[in-house]
C-alpha cells in the first residue's frame, strides 16, 4: 500500500530547498557615488536657517503675497500648505518706506530707516534677518517659518514649489 503523505512530504522538500537556494543568489550592490531613484518625489528647500523637506504628493497648495505690518514693514510671504498639520512659511521682510509728504524727501525717510536698523542692531535685535516672535501673539502652532534674505530667494523659492505641486515631480531649491 503507497504511502499518501510521501509525494507532498518530497514535493514540499523540493520547493523549499529551490526557494532557499534562490534566496541564497546575492544581488549586485549599488554602485558608488551612482544616484539612486527617490522612493518618493520631494521638494526639499536647504536654506541657511535650515531645511524643509515635503513629498510632493502632500502638497496641496503654493500661495504668495504682500502686507504691511503696523505700518513699519512690508513682508512677502511663500506658504506651502499640506495634508498634513504643518505649514510651511518662508518669508523676506523689507521696512516700510512711506511716500514721503511734500518737501520731505524719500532719502531722509531712508535715512531715518537705516538709524532704526542700526539702534536694532547695537542692543541685539537683528529686526530685519531673524525670525521673530513675541509668544503668544505671534506664535503660530504647527507653522515651521524661514525669513529670507532677499526677495529674490523668495522668488526661487515659490518658483521651485510651485513647479513641483504642479508636475508632482520632485524639485527644490538651495539657497547659501
Amino acid at each position: 500500500m503507497p504511502r499518501p503523505f510521501l509525494l507532498p512530504s518530497a514535493a514540499a522538500v523540493f520547493l523549499a530547498l529551490g526557494s532557499l537556494s534562490q534566496a541564497q543568489t546575492p544581488s549586485a550592490p549599488p554602485t558608488p557615488g551612482a544616484e539612486q531613484p527617490a522612493a518618493l518625489p520631494i521638494f526639499r528647500a536647504t536654506l541657511p536657517g535650515g531645511v524643509y523637506e515635503v513629498a510632493v504628493r502632500q502638497i496641496i497648495a503654493v500661495t504668495s503675497h504682500e502686507y504691511l505690518v503696523d505700518g513699519v514693514a512690508r513682508v512677502v510671504e511663500v506658504n506651502i500648505d499640506t495634508t498634513g498639520s504643518l505649514l510651511a512659511r518662508f518669508y523676506f521682510v523689507e521696512p516700510a518706506i512711506p511716500t514721503p509728504p511734500a518737501g520731505l524727501g524719500a532719502s531722509a525717510i531712508q535715512k531715518a530707516q537705516d538709524l532704526f536698523t542700526q539702534a536694532a542692531d547695537k542692543a541685539g535685535q537683528d529686526a530685519w534677518k531673524k525670525v521673530v516672535k513675541n509668544y503668544p501673539t505671534t506664535t503660530h502652532s504647527r507653522t515651521v517659518e524661514y525669513r529670507l534674505q532677499s526677495r529674490d530667494e523668495l522668488n526661487k523659492i515659490f518658483a521651485a514649489a510651485e513647479q513641483s505641486f504642479r508636475t508632482q515631480k520632485p524639485g527644490g531649491v538651495k539657497l547659501e
